[in-house]
């Protein structure tokens, strides 16, 4: 029996996606590489370390008040098609 704490982001969707690249510090491809084993021992599912990114992102904006605020001012954004 699995005791651990789930994480905060939860167990991952299957998503539709689109490929984006970026450049990151070593100490923080360090911290993910550390988050996609703890998550491959909470889940028992191994991801590499930019699975979770964009749900990180995307819970990180979800929660970014200054961000919404602006947005409703702002035109609407459309996804592309």
């Amino acid at each position: 029996m699995n005791t651990t704490k789930k994480l905060r982001l939860g167990a991952l969707p299957k998503t539709e996606a689109t490929k984006l690249t970026f450049s990151c510090p070593i100490s923080l491809k360090a911290e993910l590489d550390r988050y996609a084993a703890v998550y491959a021992q909470t889940y028992g599912k191994a991801v590499d370390a930019a699975t979770p990114i964009p749900y990180m992102l995307e819970a990180f904006m979800a929660r970014d008040r200054g961000f919404h605020r602006k947005a409703q001012k702002s035109l609407p954004v459309r996804a592309p098609a």
